[in-house]
């Protein structure tokens, strides 16, 4: 029988083993041929290199791209740890510069108080802490930390500054009220230092706020009291220790009855920003006992 079998109404067909060795035959002159020649290498590089490069290229510059975005993610994470690392440090710098501004503050109000304590070493004297104050800008009426089981009584006076603040007027077990001169309640003896002539100084909260008090009723015939002399406590006033600065005449008329004069004096305290005082622990009456 023919190895290539035709029946009617059937396809040629080719036994297994024939189809075997005609496709081993083609296998091993397609071999022969590709180790001899270039025949076939070159178009299969041809197309290799046409397939393979641009595929080859493309993964090179996605893994370059997924490596440059890897390292950049690295160095914000380094640098997202090292913002907050900053922002602590400036935190605790802001504090501790705060800190130092208090302590300088603090340092220069406790250098006032030192050089006042010197001026009036005749005076004992305690320090406090203002814990409290009415209402408004200024200190014209406030509470100390200190009271009578420090030693302290109504009318003792109070200092802070350059000179007189005020005096107690009120006290309990450990704190103490005090009344400011510029208080509109406020009326204090005094005194021109360089002259003696004596006057009144009153507290006026509305003129404060041009930073000044009143004065009235200097006698000052011979016309020598003058803007810039100094007004102290006078030997008269029943609350006050004598010689205790006041302030600073700013402004000096004569009155209508051209028997007195008035005008306005700066205090030689600062009454807008006060934080400690010193209070002497005398009362008037009890001087040179």
């Amino acid at each position: 029988m023919s190895p290539i079998v035709k029946k009617k109404g059937e396809q040629f067909t080719l036994p297994g083993k024939y189809l075997l060795f005609i496709l081993t035959i083609l296998c091993t002159g397609l071999v022969i041929l590709t180790l001899s020649t270039n025949l076939l290498s070159a178009p299969i590089s041809a197309v290799g290199g046409f397939l393979i490069v641009p595929l080859q290229d493309g993964i090179s510059k996605a893994g370059s791209w997924l490596n440059t975005r890897s390292e950049e993610l690295v160095q914000i994470r380094s640098l997202i740890s090292e913002n907050e690392a900053l922002k602590a440090q400036v935190d605790e710098l802001t504090i501790e510069n705060i800190k130092l501004q208090q302590d300088r503050y603090e340092l220069t109000n406790l250098r006032e108080l030192y050089e006042l304590d010197s001026q009036y070493d005749d005076y004992d004297k305690v320090g406090a802490r203002i814990i409290a104050k009415d209402s408004g800008n200024w200190f014209h009426s406030f509470v100390i930390n200190k009271g009578y089981d420090d030693g302290l009584m109504i009318d003792m006076n109070v200092m802070a500054g350059s000179g007189l603040v005020g005096r107690i007027v009120d006290v309990g077990p450990n704190w103490s009220k005090v009344m400011s001169i510029i208080d509109d309640n406020s009326n204090t003896s005094g005194m021109v230092l360089s002259t003696s002539d004596n006057l009144i100084v009153c507290g006026d909260l509305e003129l404060y706020a041009d930073g000044v008090i009143r004065f009235e009723k200097l006698i000052d015939s011979a016309d020598r009291v003058v803007e810039g002399d100094k007004i102290v406590t006078s030997n008269v006033s029943d609350k006050y220790l004598p010689n205790i600065l006041i302030g600073y005449i700013s402004n000096i008329n004569v009155d209508s009855n051209n028997l007195t004069k008035s005008g306005t004096i700066t205090p030689a305290v600062d009454f807008e920003h006060l934080e400690e005082v010193l209070v002497i622990t005398e009362l008037k009456q009890t001087v040179g006992e």
